[in-house]
C-alpha cells in the first residue's frame, strides 16, 4: 500500500482531542502545509507538544489563534502573546520544560522507556509547577520526568522515497527526527519530489521508513 496521501487525506487521520508532536524550532522544519489543513478541517480541543509556539502567522501559532489548542507542552512561547490570554480565560493549559528535558522526555517515549532523571529544574518553577518530581538517587536529588508519547507526529521532509525514508536539510532536522519515534502515526510533509526506492543512499537517511506511516507530497 502506498504512502502518500492527499494532504486532505493525510489531515484526515488527525481526530479532535488528539496529542500532536509538532517538529521545528521556530517554524523551520514545522509542516505548514499540514497545520494550514489541520485548521481547514477544525481539528480541535488539541494537545501540541513541541519546541516553541513560532508567531501568530506560523507553524503552532497559527493553530493557537485558530482556537484549536487546549494544552502546550513546550519550552518557550514568548512570539506568541495570545498564550497569556487564554491561560488567563482558562482555555489553555500550559506545561513549560527545558528545551533539553522536553527531547529526553520524547525520546524515552519513542524508545519504550519508562521517564528521565535530570537536576535541570530543581528548586525552579518546572519543580514548583509540578512537571517533575522530586527524588532522591544516590544521595543526589534529582527530578523524574515521564515519557511523552503522541496520537500524531507532523513533521517536515526535505527528501524522502516512497518507503518512508525521511531525509531533514540542515536545522530543519532539529526535534524532527526523534519525534518520529514517539508518535502513533507519523506524517511527513516532503519539499522535493518523492524519490523510488533506491533513490536516496541508505547512509543519508535520518528516519527509517519503518516508523514513518504516510508522506505528503508539497505543492501536489
Amino acid at each position: 500500500m502506498s504512502k502518500i496521501l492527499s494532504l486532505h487525506d493525510a489531515v484526515a487521520k488527525i481526530k479532535d482531542l488528539d496529542t500532536i508532536l509538532a517538529g521545528g524550532f521556530y517554524a523551520v522544519g514545522t509542516p505548514d502545509d499540514i497545520i494550514d489543513e489541520m485548521i481547514r478541517q477544525r481539528r480541535g480541543k488539541l494537545t501540541i507538544i513541541s519546541n516553541d509556539t513560532a508567531t501568530p502567522t506560523e507553524g503552532i501559532g497559527k493553530l493557537l489563534y485558530a482556537g484549536l489548542v487546549k494544552k502546550l507542552i513546550v519550552t518557550f512561547v514568548s512570539n506568541t502573546p495570545i498564550v497569556p490570554e487564554l491561560i488567563d480565560k482558562g482555555e489553555l493549559e500550559l506545561e513549560l520544560n527545558p528545551q533539553g528535558t522536553l527531547i529526553e522526555r520524547i525520546r524515552a517515549g519513542g524508545f519504550g522507556l519508562e521517564g528521565i532523571l535530570t537536576r535541570t529544574g530543581l528548586g525552579t518553577m518546572i519543580e514548583e509547577a509540578g512537571t517533575g518530581k522530586r527524588m532522591n538517587l544516590n544521595g543526589k536529588d534529582v527530578l523524574y520526568h515521564t515519557p511523552l508519547k503522541g496520537n500524531v507526529t507532523i513533521v517536515e521532509a526535505y527528501e524522502a522515497d516512497k518507503a518512508g525514508n525521511l531525509v531533514f536539510h540542515r536545522t530543519q532536522r532539529n526535534f524532527n527526527d526523534t519525534m518520529c519515534f514517539a508518535g502513533d502515526i507519523v506524517i511527513a510533509s516532503v519539499v522535493k519530489p518523492i524519490k523510488e526506492l533506491g533513490e536516496i543512499d541508505p547512509d543519508a537517511v535520518m528516519v527509517p521508513g519503518a516508523v514513518v506511516d504516510y508522506l505528503v507530497q508539497q505543492g501536489a
